[in-house]
């Protein structure tokens, strides 16, 4: 028996199901939430009584560390459904990987396999009938932790509750976005917790994107905090250019390590692309757009998918990317992924996780 089938969930099933609500056709993004949610809780050295209970509010007291201190950390993942009713997720291993390193980075407790594939795979297993079949949704899982010893001083807490909530998407992105140069406010620095999912980098970009909004810009490009020389990330996704022909993503412990991310560049090297994780500097892809190599920029992540990138904003002009309909490998590599997380091509790396 695997490590993820020896672990004793309760469930406590809802007494009203809010799935005949819900217009299928219509979904927004993060707005209608599943019936049910995972929760464990970790005290004393020890996680406690994982439950799969009916989704709801939580009490919390008002010295809960976490409102306090900032000890909050969460994931993306996304579950698709085949044409034959095969619930699947994609690659959830990996999104587990990235939590424990942001859990060990704020001083949090790992969650142990069994209690996040394992509670996944129950939950999504009570839920299936809530994750969408039309092409182009998904159901957008979010697993998170937060600390909740009450108590104030600023040293981990002693206890933690680990949630997983889902609900049913659409795109995230609906078009192509526009991108403006970050040259003044920082995500992230060297020796920080850029490369972690925490809560805080993202209270932090809301201000700046706000501005970047009021000129007409969808997102942030961010740059490096000491120089904003070098291209980071875009607000809620990482960032993948082609110059040349090389497919290029920025790298570092500032950029978050992307499971879409890196999904693709593990694709671009499979079918025969050269690949590069490295420092792109803002010059060189505004050059790159002025002199026609870069043919292509996109964001990727689990909420943004592939989602092209029509022009960025540096220093008060803008550059214009492309057409979409001619970018080879952004198109190819979407209708791939596409088709093999909704099951319709075979899958040779073992990447769908099926419940």
């Amino acid at each position: 028996m695997s490590a993820t089938e020896q672990l004793s969930i309760r469930v406590e099933p809802t007494q009203q199901s809010r799935l005949s609500q819900v217009d299928f056709n219509n979904l927004v993004f993060g707005k209608i939430m599943s019936d049910h949610m995972l929760v464990a809780e970790y005290n004393d050295g020890e996680w406690i009584d994982v439950s799969i209970l009916p989704y709801g509010d939580l009490t919390v007291n008002p010295s809960m560390s976490a409102l306090h201190y900032g000890q909050a950390i969460f994931e993306g993942i996304k579950g698709y459904k085949f044409a034959d009713g095969t619930v699947s997720i994609f690659r959830p291993e990996k999104n587990w990987e990235r939590f424990n390193k942001s859990a060990s980075r704020l001083q949090m407790p790992e969650v142990p396999e069994e209690i996040f594939l394992g509670g996944l795979k129950k939950l999504l297993d009570v839920d299936r009938n809530w994750v969408p079949s039309k092409e182009g949704t998904s159901l957008y899982i979010r697993p998170f932790m937060f600390a909740t010893e009450a108590a104030l001083g600023v040293h981990p807490s002693i206890s933690y509750k680990f949630i997983i909530i889902t609900c049913p998407v659409g795109a995230y992105y609906s078009k192509p976005i526009s991108l403006k140069v970050e040259t003044h406010y920082t995500r992230a620095a060297e020796g920080g917790v850029g490369f972690s999912k925490n809560a805080g980098n993202y209270a932090l970009s809301l201000y700046p994107t706000k501005l970047a909004n009021d000129e007409g810009y969808d997102q942030i490009m961010w740059t490096d905090a000491n120089e904003h020389r070098y291209i980071e990330e875009a607000g809620t996704a990482n960032l993948i250019f082609r110059i040349g022909d090389t497919i290029i993503t920025p790298h570092g412990d500032t950029i978050l390590h992307g499971v879409t991310r890196r999904t693709i560049m593990e694709l671009a090297e499979k079918w025969g692309y050269k690949a590069e994780q490295r420092k792109v500097s803002v010059q060189e892809l505004i050059d790159g757009i002025e002199n026609g190599t870069v043919s292509e920029a996109f964001a990727a992540g689990t909420a943004a998918t592939i989602t092209h990138i029509s022009r960025i904003g540096f220093e008060g002009r803008d550059y214009t990317l492309p057409p979409v309909e001619g970018r080879e490998f952004s198109n190819k590599v979407l209708s791939y992924l596409n088709d093999l997380r909704y099951g319709k091509i075979e899958d040779p790396f073992g990447w769908n996780y099926i419940v």
